[in-house]
């Protein structure tokens, strides 16, 4: 395991992943936390190990890009903010209105509606109360995540502020 990999595995070791991959779920925690830099790193952790040919590489990246696009607006950097909430919805397009227990539907709106936000009233509005959410649905029931030994738990520990 990686140093990068260490640090993921605790950053997801505290809340139930509700069956997915703990790196999956971290990235929900942690963006509805608003650590969008953790929320970037949890997933990216999974992505990278995945890699290009996995069927939710073009998703994963998509989410990446969501959380990187709070980074950017987190910096009032609101040119690649949108930049990037656009490419996401370019990934996440691509697949269906229900996805990994994500409403890719929802989540595809409100990406417009954040990047509207950042084109009319800028970077920090997007930022404010009430904070941007994205829920997962519980997976049915599984057994174990392959190829994970960093816990079962997900979550993000001490986002930034």
């Amino acid at each position: 395991m990686s140093s990068k990999s260490s640090k993921v595995a605790v950053q997801v070791a505290h809340l139930d992943a509700m069956g997915w991959d703990p790196r999956y779920a971290g990235w929900f925690d942690c963006f509805n936390q608003g650590a969008y830099y953790e929320a970037h790193d949890v997933l990216e952790d999974l992505w990278l190990e995945e890699g290009r040919d996995a069927p939710n590489h073009g998703f994963h990246k998509g989410l990446i890009q969501v959380a990187g696009a709070f980074v950017h607006a987190r910096k009032e950097r609101p040119g690649p903010a949108v930049a990037l909430l656009r490419l996401a919805r370019s990934y996440l397009a691509r697949y269906p209105a229900l996805h990994q227990g994500l409403d890719v539907a929802g989540l595809l709106e409100a990406c417009r509606t954040w990047e509207g936000t950042v084109l009319e009233r800028g970077t920090q509005a997007v930022l404010s109360d009430p904070r941007p959410q994205v829920r997962l649905e519980r997976r049915p029931a599984q057994v174990g995540h392959p190829g994970w030994d960093g816990g079962s738990r997900p979550g993000c520990r001490d986002p930034i502020p």
